[in-house]
């Protein structure tokens, strides 16, 4: 099934915005107690086995992704007490980079961490987190008789975005196709504009559903859901921009939602006091981090 959302979608963040970031005496994301004082040495775990890599300039916890070249490639955080020759036949080497995939564990300053407990990713018997699912589902309901069978042209529903994004409170929106997609025929159908059966398209806004969906009705007449939102796809977008300045070098992945309407993070490590920070700027949950390292205990 052909299922994605347009205007407001994940994606990693690379522009800074108008946030305000922390001052040096801060110290680094994540490094300051609640009551403001300097926490150091905090014990955390990496949850499950994440790749450590070495390319030269010293070993690094690959936290937030890892490029699938031959060797990898990864900007991580260093690692402190990290010696190779403790971890033969765990890892690999390429071109002068070493790299293996490790549970690690050991107190962390809020730059680096100090390994004082690496398991090999081929000792570890722990479950890993299921992998994120989104459900694209309309969330209007059915309508009497169902959704219109009327078959359009390809792609047909393009045309009631571009309107959707031209209203003030457009808040994003997603298409879900109840179907193969593939057109009558297969992909060398002689028909020069092959009928499908149109997906339904649901719509996000801020204002009135009703007179957002009136506006669109002079576009489309396929299915068509148009729901309430919070926020819009600018106001999003504006908080995501910001997030780079917010949480400096902590921020390792940053997008937006356009199901839940909020802003997703990942940063290195949070014990709750970015979240809270976050919260009381930009309103509770509409940023919702992820800390890459856990606390132990």
């Amino acid at each position: 099934m052909r299922r994605w959302a347009y205007g407001v979608t994940a994606v990693l963040v690379l522009a800074t915005g108008c946030g305000t970031a922390p001052s040096p005496e801060d110290g680094p994301p994540g490094s300051r107690a609640p009551d403001g004082t300097s926490r150091h040495d905090v014990v955390v775990t990496t949850g499950q086995p994440v790749t450590v890599l070495d390319d030269g300039g010293g070993p690094e916890a690959c936290l937030g992704g890892v490029m699938t070249s031959l060797p990898p490639q990864c900007g991580g955080t260093p690692l402190v007490g990290w010696d190779w020759a403790d971890h033969e036949g765990e890892h690999e080497t390429q071109a002068g980079v070493r790299w293996g995939a490790f549970l690690l564990t050991g107190p962390y300053d809020g730059t680096r961490l100090t390994v004082t407990d690496a398991v090999p990713a081929a000792a570890w018997t722990g479950t890993p987190p299921p992998p994120p699912t989104w459900d694209f589902s309309p969330p209007c309901p059915v309508p009497p008789g169902g959704w219109s069978t009327e078959r359009m042209p390809l792609f047909a529903e393009d045309v009631v975005f571009r309107a959707a994004e031209a209203l003030p409170g457009y808040a994003g929106g997603w298409v879900t196709e109840r179907e193969a997609y593939d057109p009558p025929g297969g992909p060398d159908a002689d028909a020069p504009e092959p009928l499908v059966l149109p997906p339904v398209v649901t719509i996000k806004v801020t204002g009135d559903p009703a007179a957002a969906e009136a506006a669109l009705r002079e576009v489309w007449d396929g299915p068509l859901c148009v729901t309430s939102a919070e926020r819009t796809e600018a106001e999003l977008s504006a908080v995501l921009a910001s997030l780079s300045e917010d949480l400096g070098d902590g921020l390792l992945l940053a997008g937006t939602d356009v199901l839940t309407g909020t802003v997703e993070a990942t940063v290195t490590f949070d014990d709750g006091t970015l979240q809270a920070a976050l919260d009381e700027r930009y309103g509770e949950g509409v940023v919702r981090l992820t800390s890459a390292l856990l606390p132990v205990g």
